[in-house]
């Protein structure tokens, strides 16, 4: 029978899965990989491709209000018909916030468990599906081992002063601090970033762009600053967060329009970003080939942002040698980086455009002082590769 590591990552409204085959290393390539959508509705659908990229289920999870206990159960009868002879070993969980006390993949037990169930506080937005998915695991596969993988945790490398807010030291003291997410796909690309420049070690800015969108700087492959702090809306604008913002904004909304909480959080996390600006679309696909004004305001937006948030990085870091795009944007929309890299040539950024338009991996151009790379991530291999590394396998 063969073996394999899942990996899972679990959001409000869908579930992302891999299967990886016991490796040593783990292939790149998972042997199954797909996601469940429509959780909470009666549209539920779990889709799934092959490592060959052929489509092995389409199917919807029956239910008026599909909750992520039956989209797991739904998930695990369907692997267990389709591929009789695995036998799943380890599963890897993205869990976005692991605190101050944890900065390394863990293997869950009840009270690391308890732990990241106080986390909620810190992401209520995303935690708490986290914390379900290792839950609803952990019933259904209850002498399989779960390894938490944590989305801060990269970033916790960052120097004390930029971790740190203008706020009361009493509050530092309760864990109001810039903590970074998207740890898991910076992790990625420093890992295997020597493959492709030989400025890796040096001072890189990696943009993770896309629906979520956060950038960081590194030095010799450890985090030194990052556009995401205290909460998953600072920095870059994105898909429907608003990014960095006036907390004077906030008081402003709340006491002029009488807004609750629950409506500020609906606003800066569901209503805004390239969706509120353009009032159109949060796709920067459909955005980008649109002549409406509105929505080329929201790309440019979008791209000032990015151009911004490099220049303070390339502060933080002392200058730069490399600069990496990542996430769906990053990988596939070549104005969006076209675009940055123009308003940075003061950096000395100069990009290839040929090589851009064909999405290579180099696209800086010969008379580039910094490197400039387009470098797919995986953050579902970085699950499986912790799980395998952990437990030993």
């Amino acid at each position: 029978m063969k073996q394999g590591i899942l990996t899972i990552n679990a959001g409000s409204s869908s579930i992302k899965f891999a299967l990886f085959p016991l490796a040593r290393p783990i292939s790149a390539r998972a042997e199954v990989h797909g996601q469940i959508d429509g959780i909470g509705t009666a549209a539920t659908r779990m889709e799934a491709h092959d490592k060959s990229g052929e489509r092995v289920a389409d199917q919807p999870i029956t239910g008026d209000k599909v909750s992520h206990d039956q989209a797991f159960d739904a998930l695990l009868k369907w692997f267990l018909e389709a591929y009789t002879g695995w036998h799943i070993i380890a599963v890897g969980h993205r869990v976005v916030h692991g605190g101050e006390r944890y900065s390394k993949p863990t293997l869950i037990d009840p009270t690391v468990l308890e732990h990241l169930t106080g986390f909620i506080p810190l992401a209520p937005l995303h935690q708490p599906h986290n914390v379900a998915g290792i839950r609803a695991l952990g019933n259904l596969l209850p002498n399989v081992p779960q390894i938490a993988c944590f989305d801060t945790a990269f970033h916790r490398t960052q120097p004390e002063v930029a971790q740190l807010f203008g706020l009361p030291r009493s509050l530092t003291a309760e864990g109001i601090k810039r903590y970074g997410f998207h740890g898991l796909s910076y992790e990625y690309i420093a890992r295997t970033l020597p493959q492709y420049s030989h400025r890796a070690n040096g001072r890189v800015v990696v943009a993770h762009l896309g629906n979520g969108a956060s950038m960081a700087a590194m030095v010799n492959r450890k985090c030194v600053a990052t556009t995401l702090g205290f909460s998953t809306i600072d920095g870059l604008m994105m898909g429907t967060r608003c990014g960095a913002l006036d907390p004077g904004v906030v008081l402003h909304l709340m006491e002029t329009k009488n807004l609750s909480v629950k409506d500020m959080t609906r606003m800066l996390y569901k209503e805004s970003g390239l969706l509120g600006v353009s009032g159109i679309s949060q796709d920067m696909r459909t955005l980008l080939s649109s002549h409406k004004p509105e929505a080329q305001e929201a790309v440019d937006l979008f791209c000032y942002r990015i151009v911004r948030e490099l220049g303070s990085l390339c502060a933080a870091a002392g200058g730069i040698d490399a600069l990496v795009f990542t996430g769906g944007i990053g990988e596939h929309a070549a104005e969006v980086r076209r675009r940055v890299c123009m308003q940075s040539e003061w950096l000395g950024i100069r990009v290839n455009p040929e090589a851009n338009a064909r999405h290579d991996i180099v696209i800086s151009a010969g008379n580039s002082s910094v490197d400039v790379l387009v470098v797919p991530t995986n953050e579902e291999w970085m699950m499986a590769h912790h799980a395998q590394t952990l437990l030993g396998l």
